[in-house]
């Protein structure tokens, strides 16, 4: 029904200290994209089409947590909308994510 995971602050952060958005879009792609691999199942293979992000807010420090949920998960495409948030539950950033989903090619 859902992914979860967190990524540090530090080590992810931009020239400024604040974490970068394009660490959260690595986490929300990461999530989002397992998400419609395991929904995908045995014999497939998912390739992200699209992926945007809303960043609402900075974090600075700490942990961030993502939370994967599923929007339409079909035959074709699996679409996911991933939230972002900071150790005192804000949210930091909103992504969605669409993935193709295809038959594994041989001797992939």
């Amino acid at each position: 029904e859902r992914l979860v995971a967190t990524m540090p602050v530090e080590g992810n952060t931009q020239p400024y200290g604040l974490l970068h958005g394009g660490a959260s879009v690595v986490l929300a792609e990461t999530l989002g994209s397992v998400g419609a691999a395991i929904h995908a199942g045995e014999g497939k293979i998912v390739v992200g089409v699209d992926i945007n992000a809303t960043h609402h807010r900075a974090a600075r420090t700490g942990l961030v947590t993502g939370v994967a949920t599923p929007l339409s998960v079909g035959n074709t495409l699996s679409v996911w909308e991933i939230v972002v948030t900071d150790e005192d539950g804000k949210r930091v950033c909103t992504s969605r994510i669409t993935c193709l989903i295809r038959e594994r090619p041989p001797g992939a």
